[in-house]
């Protein structure tokens, strides 16, 4: 990949990635409920499930997908159902603030499974981001050199990119916590993430493909 494209590339996927969406708060939920450990388990999910979609827009799949009305429509509203179900079960859950504020412990390992299955679901069943990369990604391709390795490229600094973004908005808001009873923020930031999750995903339904 050309250092100018790999430039701009990382420059633009920078400022698209500062913008906080569902995995942003996805990640920030779970370093305050869990710690670093949970923030970590969480970047995983996420970045599996970005190499799934961006290997899809390499192997022509993406492509593919928004090209059937039918298979987008099905995709937009499963990660609209799974928001909407996420964000109803932050709201409503009966935990008493007590239950919050144990949950800032590190979580065991089955708790880090069904973590970072929940990120990696967020992220892939989100539409979006496919229409996001089949976009983006072809843009800053250089038919002159191997395809495959400037995706490769292109993954590993998009991985890197979110790593950084998502762990300052996640040892912010742990700094922040500091400061405050750490309950009130586990519990309000559940009642914010859940009213949030609920708007996207509603948001969701009405993405169109082009």
């Amino acid at each position: 990949m050309a250092l100018h494209l790999w430039l701009t590339f990382s420059l633009a996927y920078l400022l698209t990635s500062l913008i906080p969406g569902p995995n942003v708060l996805l990640t920030v939920r779970n370093a305050l409920r869990h710690g670093p450990a949970g923030m970590g388990v969480t970047l995983f999910g996420n970045l599996l499930a970005q190499l799934l979609v961006i290997s899809a827009v390499a192997w022509g799949v993406g492509a593919m997908l928004l090209a059937l009305p039918t298979a987008f429509l099905a995709l937009k509203v499963v990660g609209a159902g799974y928001l909407i179900y996420l964000g109803a079960h932050q709201l409503f859950a009966r935990k008493s603030v007590s239950t919050a504020a144990a949950e800032v412990a590190v979580p065991a390992a089955q708790s880090k499974w069904r973590i970072g299955t929940e990120a990696f679901l967020v992220s892939a069943s989100n539409p979006k981001t496919l229409i996001f990369f089949c976009a983006f990604l072809p843009q800053f391709l250089d038919h002159a050199r191997p395809i495959a390795e400037q995706f490769t490229v292109m993954y590993l600094t998009s991985a890197v990119i979110v790593c950084g973004v998502h762990s300052f908005y996640s040892f912010s808001a742990m700094h922040f916590r500091k400061h405050v009873n750490a309950s009130r923020v586990v519990a309000a930031l559940k009642r914010a993430t859940g009213a949030l999750f609920i708007g996207l995903g509603v948001r969701l339904l009405s993405a169109k493909a082009v």
